[in-house]
């Protein structure tokens, strides 16, 4: 049904995107022009503007424990060890392969453009661009692959992409978020910087004529909370960490908007001192569990009005369809676009699509919360092995698209269609 949608309007000329949005993306790579900024707003290839409403693809390309209903095992390394405590490292990278391949296809693409969404946030391990161990390879890590894969079908479905690294080298957060050890080691690490800063110049090289993507946001929710002491000195290294990146970008692609976000999770915009020192920059806030007033937005509004720049929400969300109703009428009155967080998660309503936990996944969390600081404890708590394998393939059958199911309260909520 999908596919037929689209072909009926792909040979009528008409496309799906709802009020607040006056283009769609580029049918093809040939097609001439990008996404471009104009004071607070973007501007799409046909002069009108384009107002970003959209998903992330959280989970797929950067697994987070809460996503699998673990709370410990709480980002990709530990969910990785976890694993081969108890099935061992072969099942595991076995497993993995078969969670990208099928966690997120051209189905679900053709689903999030049929709501009448038009871009995509797409978070990604800086590991997929090297030759660590991460999600079932040490070498030839297929980043690349996976990320083209995903513009191909972008490109078909006419929806644009953001790029966002979730987790960079030496971790930008000190969180479990970024799949890191516990510190923002990037912000104080010269060896850190020069890999995030090859990596983003490797990408921008890889995708500097594909106008699907919209732009690359640099860093995810860089430098929590946790380190007062420390703040002022980790918020200094943050700019100038982005205009090396940005400069390294540029050149080889000059074409592409570059996304930065502020401090302690997105969200303090004091340590700009620069904001315009390219002239394809725009700035990324996230916000979550707060009261839907002007109040709780307005000081990303009076950064945006002071640099003249646009900012949109990239990742919000995570609540009732109630307050992602107010919410999202909150940020469309004040010219914020944004990006809900996720697309899918476990056996919950907030998001776009829900997964059914499989069978004895209960097992699997059991074993996650048991205390498993030496072996004699790992082999203690280890469930049965079969039980555990068939429900991690069982968890790979139930993510699919046409088995999710998709929660139309969320979808009527932030404006779309289900």
């Amino acid at each position: 049904m999908i596919k037929s949608l689209l072909s009926i309007f792909s040979l009528t000329g008409i496309f799906l995107f709802s009020s607040c949005s006056t283009s769609v993306a580029p049918k093809s790579s040939n097609h001439q022009g990008y996404i471009k900024v104009e004071g607070q707003n973007l501007i799409a290839p046909d002069g009108n503007k384009f107002f970003i409403q959209g998903i992330n693809l959280g989970n797929w390309l950067n697994p987070e424990g809460y996503m699998f209903g673990f709370k410990k095992t709480s980002s990709a390394r530990l969910i990785n060890q976890a694993f081969c405590e108890m099935v061992g490292p072969d099942f595991t990278n076995q497993f993995w392969k078969q969670f990208k391949d099928n966690y997120i296809t051209r189905e679900d693409i053709r689903y999030i453009r049929k709501t009448g969404m038009n871009t995509i946030r797409m978070p990604f391990h800086y590991k997929l661009f090297t030759d660590e161990d991460y999600m079932g390879l040490s070498v030839n890590q297929d980043g690349f692959q996976r990320l083209d894969s995903l513009v191909s079908w972008c490109r078909e479905s006419e929806i644009y992409l953001i790029l966002d690294m979730h987790d960079a080298p030496g971790g930008q957060t000190g969180d479990n978020i970024d799949d890191s050890y516990g510190y923002p080691w990037l912000m104080t690490s010269e060896d850190s910087q020069k890999q995030f800063t090859e990596i983003w110049k490797k990408i921008a090289e890889h995708y500097q004529n594909e106008p699907v993507i919209l732009g690359y946001d640099l860093l995810n929710e860089p430098i929590a909370t946790y380190f007062p002491d420390e703040k002022e000195k980790l918020n200094a290294a943050l700019e100038p960490i982005y205009k090396r990146a940005v400069a390294a970008i540029r050149e080889v692609d000059k074409n592409h908007i570059i996304l930065l976000g502020g401090a302690q999770w997105n969200g303090n915009f004091r340590v700009f001192h620069d904001s315009k020192f390219d002239d394809k920059l725009m700035y990324t806030c996230h916000r979550y569990w707060c009261d839907t007033l002007q109040t709780n937005i307005q000081d990303f509004v009076s950064f945006r009005d002071s640099v003249n720049l646009p900012i949109y929400m990239g990742e919000t969300g995570e609540n009732t369809d109630q307050w992602i109703g107010a919410w999202t009428r909150l940020m469309e009155r004040n010219n914020i676009g944004w990006t809900y967080w996720p697309f899918k998660k476990m056996d919950s309503p907030r998001g776009v699509m829900s997964i059914t936990p499989p069978e004895n996944w209960d097992k699997i969390i059991e074993f996650t919360e048991s205390p498993r600081n030496g072996f004699d404890e790992i082999r203690k708590a280890r469930p049965d092995q079969e039980l555990v394998k068939k429900a991690m393939l069982q968890l790979i059958e139930n993510c699919k698209y046409k088995n999710c199911k998709v929660n139309e309260g969320y979808v009527k909520a932030i404006g779309m269609k289900p």
